[in-house]
Order: C-alpha cells, then structure tokens, then sequence
C-alpha cells in the first residue's frame, strides 16, 4: 500500500532525492514531501501504487476530512461482462505485464459499493461517454438500460462526453429528466417496447455536468457547469466539461443548437465563483485525454492534449478525472492529480482525499485503478436488471438475418482496403441505388464507424446482434450530389500515414490510386479515379452516399459538405441487415482492386 513519507534534508539535497526518485518511479515525483531515504526506497520496494500527494504547508496534526472519490470514464453502456482485457504488470512475464479479464456492471457495482463501505464520506463521478456507442442490449432502449444501472450503482455526477451528444440534446435532457422517447413516424411519444406494467422511463437520478457547453440562443449552459457535495461541513466542488472538438466528433445533428467553448477558460473562470460560496476543494471531470506506455497505475511518455490543458487549469483545482482515450493512468500535472480508468467499466479508480477542516483544502491525495473482475461479487439489483433487459432483447437479437461463408476482417492491407470496408460500402450503396432511394452510384464509409468483425456461427449464420456490434452508431445513410474534383477532395482528407492507413471504405465499381510521396492535397492520383471502369471527370456529377456523420464534414472530412441535393435514406445497420439477407450465403469480394497504393 502507498504510504505517507517525511523528509528531513535541506532544500538542495531534497532536489537531488527528487532527481533520483523521478528515476526510480519513472514518472514526474510530487513535491514537496519531506522524508528519510530508507523510508523512500522502501516504498520504491514494495508498492507498485503511486504515493500520496501532500500539499505544501499542510497541518496534518488535526485529524482530516477523508473523502473517497470513486471514478471511472468510457462506459459506452457495456452492460454485459465484455470479453477485453487489462494490462498489469507482472515480473514473471517477459514482457513485465500480464493481460487479465476484466468488466461487467454487475461486478462493477459490488465493487463500487465495497469501496465506498470504506467511508461516510463518497462521491462516485463519471467522465462521460457512459452512453453512445453502446451494444445492443443498451441501444435497443435508447439507453434507458444504462441510465438506470447507474441509478443502482449510485453514481452522483457524469461529466457529459462526446458521444452523448450522439443522438442530440433532446436525447441528454429525456436521459436526465426521464420521459418517453419521440417517435420518428409518429412524433409523439413512444413508451412501447419496455416489460408490462412500465409506463415511462424516470431518468437519472445523477447530475449531468456540462461546464463548456452553451446553450447557442440563450448563452446558458446546457446542463449545470459544476455540483457541490458536502462533506462534513466542507463543501467540494465537482466541475464536468467535454472536449471542445465534440462537433467533429459526432453527427452535426447531435451538436445543433449548442456550442462548445474552451475547457480551460470554462473552468478557471468559476474559481472565482466557487471560492465566494467557500469551497476549496474541486475536482475536475473532463471527456479528455491521453496514452502513457506504462501499466494501469502509471504515468510513463505520458502524450496528448489532456496534460498542458490540465497544466492550465488554475492551481486551486486538485483532482481531474480524464476520459476519450480509453487508457488508464495515475499522473502528476503542475500538481493535479490526474487519473482515467480505461474503458467500459473494466476499471474504476479509487482517490482518497484528507481535507483540513480549518482551511477546508485538500492536504493529501492519492489514487490507484482497480480492476473490475469478471470472477467478483456481484450485485444483486444490477444481477435482475440485466436479466430483464435480456429477455425484452433477446428475440430482436438472436435473429438471424443472413449467412456469410468467412469472417469479414476490418483489418486493412497496407493500401487502406479492408474486407469489412468493401463489404459496408458495398451494402450502403445496394440500399440506395434505386432512384427512389437516391440514385447512388458511389458509397464510402468512415473505418471509425465499424467497430468489430463480421463473425458467423459455425453454420454461418450472422445475428442482428452481430451485426449491431459491427455498427452501433445507427446513422442514417445520405445520398447527395458532389462533382468528381469534390469527391478527390474528400478522399485528399484521408488519413494516409503509417504502415496501414485509415482510408474510407469504397463500393465495388469505384477504385483510385494513391501515392504517399506526392503532396498533401494532390495524394491521390486524379487520372486513376475510375467508376466501373471509365475515368471519372473532375467536373461531372455524381450521386454518393455516405453515412450522417461523414456527410455532415465529421472527423475532418470537410469536403462532404459541398454535396448538394441531399436525400436522407435508411439507417446503416438496416441496409447491412437487408444486404445480407438478400444472399443464402454470401461471399464476401477479396481485397484487392479497390485503392492501390504506389509509396
């Protein structure tokens, strides 16, 4: 276990301790402490946990407020024990780490409620991105299911992330405030679909926190910038904000109406604020951050935009929880200890704070990612939830909707071109083809948006299970019109770096050729764009579809926006279904053919 330490050395010896434990640990050490050397490399000896943070000038002689913070981020509604793995080190390992099992809500709340049995004092947060995104059993009900399981785990704030935002903000607010969802036919309100004697969904019982999200016509925040918990007479402050690149993120629907400002100017300018209704202590919760290369209780290379925005916050924020990149840390920044627990509740991290009860400020802090067993206990309440939530699924799920005679890999060669990307384009641009669906004669898809494998049973057969995981984000499918040079430029914004680059999936019929030594903006070879064979001319028409979220200039892909005379058609994951099951096996097309690639 961490333990709190005391130097007695001077000024420049503490600086010379300070160089060689920075070695040690291999991360950036916490000053200033004041300890024996003996006491430091025993520490250093037994425990792999990053050591308490204590404030300079902290009077640890009264007994302190302790306050446990139990968090974790990128939720995606994984509700069932998903099959993913941890990183932990391990000395018998050659490689120093070992890849352990790890999540499931129902374990995820035994575990949550056994650290928080360990004080009076708790808060339970989460970094956004607890919705979108999700599977099935979630999205079936609009995420409702997710809402309440984390009703029964007793979270008290979610800081709002990107994904969110993926069905707009009508959406948050009825997950926040509770309701019937909107009928798309109807208009009205559809409450359909739940078990018997249901009426309505009632909401989160938790606070969305949304500091740097304004309302565009009334210049008020969407949801409130920050939430105040006491604890024994001293108040903390819990501040959420979301990545300020969240519109270039999600479909341009999901953003309409709001707009998002910048995450350190949103939180400093509420300092203020919160020191007049005397709080001291705040944490911070933001839908941002980064990689290290170390295990899931590191900070090591520590790289992405999260460190020098936290770096900016104002010294009076003490704790941020981080989130987006899906990887787990334990860091130091400019004094703020920073933490993520990876992804879809394989982790939670576990902060315990000492507040000084004359000053009300944090005068220790400490934190450590716990990882989430399969094998834990399990909570009851969450234990009938689920079983619930799976019967109402299960017929929808379990269908079968197709057969294919191979595995439909998303890996791509090292031109860009995956099995996975052919077969989708090809299934958008079968479902929009007909002129009354549009006309299309061209599809292209985002990889971003196929998240898994194509995996058939062992007589073939694909679910509508299966294919959900495939594409969770139901998307609608676009068809407009764009000119042959507007559709290079919208291949130009490709991501064409590394050993396999992350190009758009293309429909049969359409190939070009791209060459990695040419400048970006001419990367792609305009002679060689063909459609079914004929070289296609910079200034002709043509009818391309494309998902909402491309077709809006999502994920920097701009040039999707000059498409004129938009027709919106069938959801993605309806058009894979019906491809599908227009084939009494299908054979996906090999790779090969469609992009080719010269450097």
């Amino acid at each position: 276990m961490a333990r709190l330490l005391t130097y007695d050395f001077n000024f420049s010896m503490l600086l010379n301790l300070g160089t060689t434990l920075m070695k040690i640990f291999n991360r950036p050490l916490v000053l200033p402490l004041t300890v024996k050397i003996a006491a430091a490399l025993l520490l250093v000896s037994c425990s792999s946990v990053p050591p308490p943070m204590v404030v300079k000038g902290a009077d640890l002689s009264a007994a302190p407020v302790k306050v446990k913070i139990i968090a974790f981020n990128d939720f995606h509604g994984n509700l069932k024990t998903p099959s993913l793995t941890v990183r932990v080190p391990d000395a018998t390992q050659s490689i120093g780490f070992r890849n352990e099992r790890a999540g499931g809500i129902e374990q995820m709340g035994a575990l949550i409620a056994s650290l928080a049995a360990k004080s009076p004092n708790v808060a339970v947060v989460s970094a956004g991105d607890m919705v979108g995104a999700t599977p099935l059993l979630s999205a079936l009900f609009q995420d409702e299911p997710t809402i309440e399981a984390m009703n029964l785990v007793g979270v008290d704030f979610n800081a709002l992330g990107n994904h969110e935002f993926d069905y707009g903000i009508e959406h948050i607010r009825r997950l926040q405030v509770g309701g019937c969802a909107i009928n798309a036919k109807t208009n009205l309100p559809d409450c359909s679909g739940r078990e018997a004697g249901r009426a309505t969904f009632s909401g989160a019982n938790f606070k969305f926190l949304a500091a740097n999200v304004v309302v565009t016509a009334t210049n008020q925040t969407l949801f409130p910038a920050y939430a105040i918990k006491e604890f024994e007479g001293i108040k903390v402050a819990f501040i959420g904000v979301v990545t300020r690149e969240t519109p270039a993120l999600v479909r341009p629907g999901g953003t309409a109406g709001v707009t998002f400002l910048d995450e350190v100017e949103s939180v400093n300018a509420l300092i203020p604020e919160l020191r007049q209704q005397g709080v001291e202590a705040i944490v911070v919760m933001i839908h941002e951050g980064g990689l290290q290369s170390g295990g899931i209780n590191d900070c090591i290379d520590f790289m992405g935009v999260l460190k020098p925005i936290v770096e900016k916050f104002d010294p009076a924020v003490d704790v941020v929880t981080s989130a987006h990149s899906h990887r787990a840390y334990v860091c130091d920044f400019a004094g703020k200890l920073t933490t993520s627990a990876g992804s879809y509740g394989t982790l939670v991290t576990e902060i315990d704070l000492s507040l000084d009860r004359r000053t009300r400020k944090v005068i220790t802090k400490t934190a450590q990612n716990l990882i989430v067993s399969p094998d834990g206990p399990k909570d009851a309440r969450l234990t009938e939830l689920l079983e619930k939530y799976q019967r109402l699924a299960e017929p929808r799920e379990q269908k079968v909707v197709g057969k294919i005679t191979r595995e439909v890999s998303l890996v791509a060669d090292a031109a860009g071109e995956s099995s996975l990307g052919n077969l989708i384009a090809d299934a958008h641009l079968a479902a929009t083809a007909s002129p009354n669906k549009g006309g299309a004669v061209i599809a292209l898809n985002n990889p971003g948006s196929l998240r898994a494998p194509i995996i058939p049973a062992a007589d073939g057969s694909v679910s509508y299970g299966a294919l959900f995981t495939v594409q969770p984000f139901q998307n609608n499918l676009i068809v407009m019109t764009m000119t042959g040079k507007q559709i290079k430029d919208a291949l130009e914004q490709q991501t064409f770096t590394g050993a396999r680059p992350r190009l758009l999936g293309v429909s049969k019929g359409f190939s070009y050729t791209w060459d990695g030594l040419r400048p970006k903006g001419d990367i792609i070879i305009a002679q060689s764009m063909k459609l079914n064979g004929e070289m296609m001319q910079p200034d002709l028409q043509y009818r391309v579809t494309a998902n909402s979220f491309l077709a809006g200039g999502s994920e920097g892909f701009t040039a999707f926006r000059a498409g004129t005379d938009r027709l919106i058609s069938d959801l993605d994951i309806e058009a894979l279904v019906a491809y599908l099951s227009e084939y009494s096996s299908l054979t996906p097309a090999p790779v090969g053919g469609r992009l080719r690639r010269l450097n």
